[in-house]
């Protein structure tokens, strides 16, 4: 039997970045990973789908190139070689985290794990022996219990695509829904959005996901809120019922972006005793599971879906399986949305503060009135920060600007640090950046922002 410190099942953000840490204490390893290192977010998530962006983003933007004095004659684009690149970069990062596992003299096991017990993995034809196992086997596109769903694409099929449709429907209008309609509305692709909820980005700010809708519009993106799926046809058709009428929206696609379910079935975890709630791993602050020894990160915790909070988690339960007593916080995660322009935010909105009854300021600053985005050729968008009015703490932020999700880490960090509206306001800025629309809008909360009325 291998016998190990600990054992990490799932090589995604979480899971070697778990055992990473864990090895840079002086463990000894073992990381279980059936398809590639990296996870879904290397391979089949996050990095694929911005490379895609960038490069919608760049032939965007060249075909308003003529109103900043650059002259471009037969511009086209080659959707096999943007795919090319994008594969490119994937296989690039995936060779440097398996550098890494083997910098770090992490044993990888290239197949299928199956939990045992609290101490057990079964690995292909090895069983592996753990002082500590820790839980990190990501997530799969979620479908809808409709007729002829199976006949629809889901983000894996879009992100493998060689070629694309002319036009395609999309069903959901979140985060993931968005970001391709974004890409493929650059790409001179007709689309649709069919979204459940009043607003597409349920949960963001509404100003902004208004604002959003519009840019998409202006892309002649068709947006159908409020409307409820009924069903796929072949692939190419969706009804769905809309103020109490029947509706069709048709493409050479239909695309599902619904969100992802939890990878936790039949891989031993109620053989081994551990607690599930809507199929995802019930964790304390600490990761642990119901059963001492097992740890869970990453997307099966069903906390936040995003790869930043998972390493955040794998560092917090490798440390912990190492001894200490590390807990958890997601009351200051940054959210990220690579639109263009982006959209990123950080604690609470204007309405969540108000909702919790607390009594706030806001700043807010407008991208028309920022140098560096009309440089950009960049004019819609807002920065917004959200304090509560008796202490000046800043309970969070929502930028839709240029560079957005560069720029929300400051303001992390700032919160973190349980820093003031005053310290954040005397914080100088360079200039012409489009960070300095965070000291407008920190400026701002007491009316006091230079640059605006």
């Amino acid at each position: 039997m291998n016998q190990f410190d600990i054992a990490v099942l799932g090589g995604g953000p979480g899971g070697y970045v778990a055992a990473i840490c864990a090895a840079k204490r002086g463990k000894s390893v073992a990381l279980v990973e059936k398809r590639d290192l990296g996870g879904t977010c290397l391979n089949r998530g996050c990095i694929p789908t911005k490379a895609l962006l960038h490069s919608a983003d760049l032939y965007s933007e060249m075909k308003e190139a003529s109103s900043q004095g650059i002259l471009v004659e037969g511009l086209a684009f080659d959707y096999e070689k943007i795919t090319q690149r994008k594969e490119n970069i994937v296989k690039k990062l995936r060779m440097g985290v398996a550098g890494l596992m083997k910098g770090n003299h992490i044993t990888v096991f290239p197949t299928e794990g199956m939990l045992v017990d609290a101490h057990t993995l079964k690995v292909g034809d090895e069983t592996l022996s753990a002082g500590s196992i820790i839980l990190a086997m990501g997530s799969f596109p979620a479908a809808l219990p409709i007729p002829g769903i199976e006949s629809a694409k889901n983000s894996d099929d879009v992100l493998s695509m060689r070629e694309l449709p002319k036009s395609a429907v999309i069903i959901g209008g979140g985060v993931i829904g968005v970001e391709f309609a974004t890409m493929l509305s650059s790409l001179d692709v007709e689309v649709t959005i069919v979204e459940m909820a009043p607003q597409i980005l349920p949960g963001t700010d509404e100003e902004i996901a208004a604002s959003m809708r519009k840019i998409l519009e202006k892309k002649k993106v068709t947006i159908h809120t409020g409307a409820k799926v009924l069903a796929v046809e072949n692939g190419k058709a969706c009804l769905f019922e809309l103020d109490g009428q029947q509706q069709r929206a048709t493409g050479e696609m239909v695309i599902v972006a619904v969100g992802r379910k939890p990878a936790t079935a039949n891989i031993g975890l109620e053989t081994a005793g551990i607690t599930l709630e809507r199929g995802f791993v019930k964790v304390d602050e600490e990761m642990r599971t119901s059963v001492d020894g097992v740890y869970a990160i990453g997307d099966i915790t069903g906390k936040m879906q995003l790869a930043h909070v998972a390493s955040a988690q794998g560092l917090v339960a490798a440390n912990n399986a190492c001894g200490e007593h590390r807990r958890m916080r997601y009351d200051i995660v940054p959210s990220c949305i690579y639109t263009s322009p982006e959209i990123a935010s950080v604690g609470l909105t204007q309405a969540q503060a108000l909702d919790k009854g607390i009594e706030v300021k806001m700043g807010t600053f407008p991208v028309a009135a920022n140098g560096r985005s009309s440089i950009m050729n960049v004019t819609e968008g807002v920065a917004k920060i959200v304090t509560d009015a008796r202490t000046g703490e800043i309970l969070g932020a929502q930028l839709m600007t240029p560079r957005a999700t560069d720029m929300i880490g400051e303001i992390a960090a700032v919160m973190r640090a349980e820093g003031t509206i005053e310290e954040l306001s005397d914080t100088i800025h360079a200039h012409p950046t489009v960070s300095e629309m965070i000291m407008e809008a920190a400026h701002d909360v007491h009316h006091q922002s230079c640059h605006k009325l």
